[in-house]
């Protein structure tokens, strides 16, 4: 059975909440160091800024794009590619997060668009993402390039 694989995040904040700033760091892979902030999270992000919600959406829309990958290779109908993005809501009024809009575009040959649609729902359903954010409304919209 192969062991449970343990990937790292790191954050350091300066200041409050409102007039603080920090960075997060992808530990694990070593890919970088970006700046965040209240204003990238709550106003339209700056360049050079990201939030938690912005992060989050690149992590499911990676997920997804594996699972759904995957899922149509299965289904002996490999994908050429799979274009996926994952718009994060956040609503201070609201709580927080309040909705991901998955958006997937994928260009492969003999599939139905039944079983197209069929997959991508069972894919948005099963990655792992998905299931940790079982608690935030997540919708999808699936169309074959």
């Amino acid at each position: 059975m192969p062991r449970p694989v343990v990937s790292t995040g790191s954050a350091a904040w300066k200041g409050d909440l409102l007039s603080g700033s920090g960075t997060t760091t992808l530990e694990t892979s070593q890919l970088g160091t970006f700046d965040v902030n209240w204003k990238a999270r709550s106003e339209e992000a700056a360049q050079g800024t990201t939030s938690p919600e912005e992060l989050l959406g690149a992590a499911h829309a990676t997920c997804y794009s594996m699972q759904f990958s995957n899922m149509l290779a299965e289904n002996g109908t490999p994908p050429t590619s799979v274009d996926t993005s994952a718009a994060v809501t956040f609503n201070i009024a609201e709580g927080g997060i309040t909705g991901i809009a998955l958006s997937v575009t994928a260009t492969m040959d003999g599939i139905e668009d039944a079983d197209f649609q069929r997959l991508a729902e069972e894919a948005k359903s099963s990655c792992p993402v998905s299931k940790a954010l079982a608690g935030v409304d997540i919708t999808l919209t699936a169309s074959l390039a």
